[in-house]
């Protein structure tokens, strides 16, 4: 029965639930990510570059493979060997963005915490001096020469 429990205490903690809704947006945000790199930047760096479609970029290393073929095509030849350079250009764009949009997030949670901590030093009123050594020892003094 303690496993049990043990489960159910760190199943329903903040920081578990926390990371649970943190991998469900993230998996919403690579999607948008995705439809950025392959619908809006992809197409104008192709545009600039003059190549329709970054997955059909590759080179064969080995095989007979018909020049300016589809990389599925490609693939299919039996005994070929493709360097497909396409889709990891692909994402390596998708990658840097997100790398830099998380970056952006972060910085802007970090000055946000830094504001919030210099109000809070500002808001919080400095703690009253008690009294020094001295002064305990002068009032013990006082308080036994008064019960002699």
């Amino acid at each position: 029965m303690g496993f049990l429990k043990e489960f159910k205490e760190f199943a329903v903690k903040g920081n578990v639930m926390d990371l649970a809704v943190g991998v469900i947006i993230g998996g919403a945000f690579g999607k948008i990510v995705t439809s950025a790199v392959n619908d809006v930047i992809l197409p104008l760096v192709s545009g600039i570059i003059g190549t329709p479609d970054f997955t059909n970029l590759y080179v064969v290393l080995k095989g007979a493979v018909e020049p300016g073929s589809p990389l599925k095509e490609a693939k299919a030849v039996e005994n070929a060997v493709i360097f497909a350079y396409g889709s990891f250009i692909t994402e390596v764009v998708s990658f840097t963005i997100l790398a830099f949009v998380v970056f952006l997030m972060v910085r802007g949670i970090n000055k946000l915490r830094k504001k919030e901590e210099k109000a809070q030093e500002v808001a919080a009123p400095a703690a009253p001096a008690g009294p020094t050594q001295e002064e305990l020892l002068t009032e013990i003094r006082d308080l036994l020469s008064k019960q002699k």
